[in-house]
């Protein structure tokens, strides 16, 4: 293979220099390449002659200034060129080998689990949410450009070289196919925090749902999958697969079979939420769409519903209106069928949390004011070392609880001691009163 640049060549980096030591990766924009800088493994993308663009450079060089919107952005941080190799790069972080790409997982080749992948959307809603607050566009939002740890959701957001200032930058790419906005494909509107809301969107439709939001029975009527069927099917006559009022373009059975299992298994309010995005949301690009806030309330939610199968451990979802069409019976486990048994749950306002053997609360479940913030849990579930099949809940904050029972009567649960999970006792935490069901 010939690369741009050759192993030991030395390119150019502010006032010093970096050494390229192996080829990573490369795509149609460029390559990417391991360096060291000062000490530290970083990664050089070098642009191909053709796209290493006057206006490129413009666009990396005030991406550069601006510095990361968050540190799940593999930014560029510094310019780098050559005098003997034509065009230029920069040096972003270098990604570590404990996350895959969201393209393996899609493929089968990585294996997640629900709450991972609940973790992932969440991340991902919350970080463009703060880029979109920055006055910024992703513009090529797609799987293709996320990498996740899959045991835990972490994210890390990549190819970050083609964001723009919304309404100011040129655009150097439209999208990726599939994930591009009805009217970009429809070539009558350019990239923008608008269309970057229908991308995030289809990314989290096929990170939960393994399968694209448009491609039901239409798409497999296609035999000649070319540019004007792309165009007809995510342009000109996108239809959501799970369309209420339309089911024409419904997932075919024994062809499209991820959506049918998946849409069976996650509860109502998250469904409701797709339904918006890909109806509301292509009739009215300008109002319909679903903003990050949203998604990321519901993938907490969504976080806090589940709930394993005693007899099998799969995650199934606690769904309040599932079970209130079901008269109140939980129904059964998507995976073995038997009967699902819930545990003690917490009553916070709207919101209810399972009570499961490893659950843990945070700031913001306690408090509405408070940021998404994951790295230090306030009270978890905890068992009782003399009888496992009792339960309680530990106190992890800095301040004391209100116990209050089921006669009235209140007591102290002070940092780090546990309170037992009774049906009907309430718990003062300060902020918001919660409530334990059984």
């Amino acid at each position: 293979m010939n690369q741009i640049l050759t192993t030991g060549q030395e390119v150019k980096v502010e006032t010093t220099s970096v050494k390229v030591e192996k080829l990573l990766g490369g795509g149609t924009q460029g390559e990417v390449y391991s360096v060291h800088l000062d000490g530290k493994p970083m990664a050089l993308k070098w642009f191909k002659q053709s796209m290493a663009t006057a206006q490129q450079r413009e666009n990396l060089e005030t991406l550069v200034k601006m510095g990361p919107p968050t540190t799940k952005f593999l930014w560029p941080q510094y310019m780098a060129s050559s005098p003997t190799v034509p065009g230029f790069g920069y040096l972003m972080d270098l990604r570590s080998s404990n996350f895959s790409s969201l393209e393996d997982f899609m493929a089968g080749r990585v294996n997640s689990n629900f709450r991972a992948l609940a973790c992932a959307c969440r991340e991902l809603a919350d970080n463009f949410r703060i880029l979109h607050s920055r006055g910024l566009c992703y513009r090529d939002i797609s799987f293709g450009n996320v990498f996740f740890e899959a045991k835990n959701g972490e994210i890390l957001i990549c190819d970050n070289d083609n964001v723009g200032v919304q309404g100011h930058s040129v655009a150097q790419v439209q999208g990726t196919p599939r994930f591009m906005a009805p009217e970009i494909v429809k070539q009558i509107e350019s990239p923008s925090t608008q269309t970057d809301l229908f991308s995030l969107a289809v990314l989290l439709f096929y990170i939960l749902f393994r399968h694209h939001p448009l491609e039901g029975k239409k798409e497999t009527e296609i035999h000649c999958f070319d540019l004007l069927a792309m165009r007809k099917l995510y342009g000109d006559e996108p239809l959501f697969i799970f369309d209420p009022k339309d089911q024409s373009n419904a997932p075919v059975p024994g062809e499209q079979e991820n959506p049918l299992i998946y849409w069976k298994i996650y509860p109502n309010f998250l469904k409701e939420l797709f339904i918006r995005a890909f109806t509301e949301g292509i009739t009215d690009p300008l109002h319909g769409r679903i903003r990050e806030t949203e998604w990321v309330a519901a993938m907490i939610k969504l976080a806090d519903s589940l709930v394993p199968c005693i007899y099998c451990r799969a995650g199934n979802f606690y769904d309040m209106d599932a079970l209130k069409l079901n008269g109140g019976k939980p129904g059964v486990c998507w995976k073995c069928k038997k009967e699902m048994h819930y545990p003690f749950r917490l009553r916070l306002g709207r919101n209810i949390i399972m009570l499961n053997a490893d659950t843990k609360l945070y700031p913001h479940h306690l408090d509405s004011h408070r940021g998404f913030d994951q790295s230090q849990p306030v009270a978890e579930v905890s068992q009782n070392p003399q009888n496992p099949g009792i339960f309680g809940l530990k106190n992890l904050s800095a301040q004391n609880w209100i116990l209050i029972n089921t006669s009235g009567e209140t007591r102290n649960v002070e940092p780090g001691r546990t309170t037992i999970l009774i049906n009907g006792y309430k718990i003062n935490f300060g902020n918001i009163e919660g409530e334990i069901r059984y």
